[in-house]
């Protein structure tokens, strides 16, 4: 099986790594600037030690289990721009983000929130759920989460809350699980959701408008290949049960491609787009390519959707393309390509 959980993480405009003993000063004047605290004055740190010894748990958190909070850096100059990530607290990881006053306004804290979310799902402890407890007055907070593909699911009064405060709204994240047969309930989500799929254009085998029928014949054909244990399915779902999104994981019957998956039919729901469905799903999906042993996953998509630049951000290096394979009409044809990832996030390399 593949392991070694990395511990940085790389975006389109931030670099997230683990803090340093270097990074201490920098950390409590951070968590000592009022301005980041005006939703809530009391829960600033009292003084530079406290926030001090905040920051020695961080680092204790580390070397306890190898992941907790993290600094975040301006991927372009090195500049650290604020912190976050997700830490153990009673059954749930926390997730948490602060971003330094100059750079507020820059979306910056929601593009590290939907990584930590997608990395959490990827390679941190399943049973312990991404929660995030936000005060409903600071909308900035509440839209990061839900960028993030968090969904709200009710409120708690906090530790450091006054008695007369308002309890904190709790958002959580959806969990991915494998399933090796749908269920007549699971089957009747997966179908409707492949419709509006369709319908919304989402390339994942049929034109817009295609018959309901059709759509059921190739689920059909999936759960043949569910039935002979060659391929089971993704789910992604929501704290309540909601079905979010399915990606299906086949493994080719010759021996000697048995050291890898093929991923297909990555689908979200339609109506939540930009909430991270799609980064959470591929993330669900790569861990359970993981514990089902593949060292490499690989997929097909169809040209001109967008979905390569999408596939680069998970990690996916383009291997192959067919030109004009995908005849959608007349006049209107599409390349197919191909793309792979390593699942230990080592580059991909050609073999002997």
């Amino acid at each position: 099986m593949v392991t070694g959980r990395p511990d940085t993480i790389e975006t389109a405009r931030l670099r997230l790594r683990p803090p340093t003993p270097s990074d201490a000063a920098w950390w409590v004047a951070l968590h000592r600037d009022p301005r980041l605290w005006t939703h809530a004055p009391h829960a600033m740190p009292a003084d530079d030690g406290v926030a001090g010894v905040q920051f020695e748990r961080v680092l204790a958190g580390w070397v306890e289990t190898g992941w907790h909070y993290m600094v975040a850096q301006d991927a372009t100059s090195g500049e650290r721009v604020g912190v976050g990530g997700l830490r153990r607290r009673g059954e749930a990881l926390n997730l948490y983000y602060r971003f330094a006053h100059e750079v507020h306004g820059r979306g910056l804290g929601a593009e590290a929130a939907r990584a930590w979310t997608a990395y959490g799902l990827e390679w941190l402890p399943t049973q312990l759920r991404i929660e995030a407890a936000v005060k409903e007055h600071n909308r900035a907070s509440v839209a990061a989460a839900e960028r993030a593909g968090l969904e709200r699911i009710g409120t708690r009064v906090l530790d450091d809350d006054l008695p007369d405060e308002p309890p904190s709204a709790v958002f959580a994240a959806p969990g991915v699980d494998r399933v090796d047969r749908l269920d007549d309930d699971l089957r009747a989500q997966v179908l409707d959701l492949w419709c509006r799929v369709n319908d919304a254009d989402g390339a994942v085998g049929f034109r817009p408008g295609a018959p309901r029928a059709a759509v059921d014949n190739a689920l059909a054909a999936h759960e043949q290949t569910m039935a002979q244990g060659r391929s089971f399915v993704v789910t992604l779902r929501s704290a309540g049960g909601e079905l979010r999104g399915v990606g299906w994981l086949t493994r080719s019957a010759n021996p000697l491609l048995g050291h890898w998956l093929q991923i297909s039919r990555v689908m979200t729901d339609p109506t939540r787009r930009g909430r991270n469905l799609g980064r959470l799903l591929m993330a669900g999906v790569h861990r359970q390519a993981r514990a089902a042993g593949a060292e490499l996953v690989s997929l097909d998509y169809r040209g001109g959707t967008g979905l390569g630049a999408f596939y680069r951000t998970c990690g996916y290096a383009e291997t192959g393309r067919l030109p004009r394979a995908i005849r959608l009409a007349p006049g209107d044809d599409r390349d197919s390509v191909t793309m792979a990832r390593r699942l230990d996030d080592l580059p991909l390399s050609a073999g002997r």
